[in-house]
């Protein structure tokens, strides 16, 4: 195996340990999928293919033909259909569990086409919701997304479930985060009004291999950057301060909250470690190597200059899970994956 195959394989693994003791709750289960494709959900994938559970999951994707291409083992391992998550067609039958995890978040989008943004965030949770009840699922798990709290205040170093703060609903740009809080509250609506067993993930930042690098996530190009020798470059100040979950905690985590969740649960999942995006950049370059940082100090135009850190206490109590991998380790394995060689 090459070493990226070890390096996936290593992970997959500790998440199987993990979850060895709770994957029966699945036996004999058909789960509907939306968004396996996508980077948290092919983690999930992944770590559902090499254990011994038989669920049958199929899966929503736009283009099953590409993905199975690129990934043909979880091909032969799952069914797929093709279909929008707005527009879709389900096979006929019982599905014990839904997973919703699609969204296209994509900062283009956000800034460019805010109107589709929002249509597809909430327009695919209602379709999928329906879904779910027409099908008798059992639970549902929906992934969701730290932007329903909007600009956190920087005097609340870890924003919890509880805290009541929300996007500016008179910024377009608020249109992912204002799409998520409206498809969390149908989620609400429909365990209310139909008795649903819905679970809820806010997911904050991530990091780790299957993980894009040269989309908008800042990780994945400071990354990109040093792995090619160049100067890590910031277009803005870097004042702003993230955290960042290694994806194979997050997969097992997520899997684990299917399981073993309160009904109605809603739960933030990431790291607690705070860093600004400068010293982001600092410790990719003094981990992987290269020229430094080139900080430019231009206005930030992104959605949330400021801090997106959360608070996992509930979480972690709930479930008894814990970050594994720090994050000069996720910085080095995102690397190692994508062909860094130490």
């Amino acid at each position: 195996m090459t070493l990226a195959e070890d390096l996936l394989a290593e992970d997959l693994a500790a998440i199987d340990r993990q979850l060895a003791p709770y994957w029966a709750g699945l036996k004999g289960a058909r789960i509907f999928m939306t968004g396996g494709t996508g980077f948290i959900g092919r983690w999930m994938l992944e770590a559902l293919a090499v254990s011994d559970c038989d669920a049958e999951v199929v899966i929503l994707s736009r283009d099953p033909a590409a993905f199975v291409a690129k990934a043909p083992h979880l091909g032969e391992r799952f069914q797929f259909v093709a279909g929008d998550v707005c527009d879709f067609v389900a096979p006929s039958g019982r599905f014990t569990h839904v997973i919703h995890a699609a969204t296209d978040a994509s900062a283009y989008l956000n800034a460019n086409d805010p109107r589709r943004m929002f249509d597809t965030i909430v327009t695919g949770t209602r379709k999928v919701l329906d879904l779910a009840v027409e099908r008798g699922a059992g639970r549902m798990l929906v992934l969701s997304s730290g932007a329903v709290y909007g600009a956190q205040p920087w005097d609340v170093s870890h924003v919890a479930e509880e805290w009541p703060g929300g996007p500016d609903p008179r910024d377009p740009k608020s249109a992912y985060g204002e799409g998520k809080r409206a498809a969390e509250l149908l989620c609400a609506i429909y365990g209310q009004q139909f008795g649903l067993d819905v679970v809820t993930s806010r997911i904050f930042a991530l990091l780790g291999p299957l993980l894009s690098l040269d989309i908008h996530f800042a990780a994945g190009n400071f990354i990109r950057d040093a792995m090619a020798g160049r100067a890590i470059r910031i277009e803005s100040a870097g004042t702003a301060v993230r955290s960042y979950l290694y994806a194979a905690d997050l997969a097992a985590w997520l899997w684990m909250m299917l399981l073993r969740a309160p009904r109605g649960a809603t739960w933030n999942m990431g790291s607690e470690e705070a860093v600004s995006i400068a010293d982001l950049a600092r410790r990719t370059a003094a981990v992987l190597g290269g020229p430094g940082v080139e900080v430019l100090g231009r206005e930030d135009a992104g959605w949330n200059p400021g801090r997106y850190v959360p608070s996992t206490a509930r979480v972690r109590d709930q479930l008894g899970v814990a970050p594994t991998i720090s994050l000069d380790a996720a910085i080095r394995r995102t690397a190692i994956f994508n062909g860094w060689k130490r």
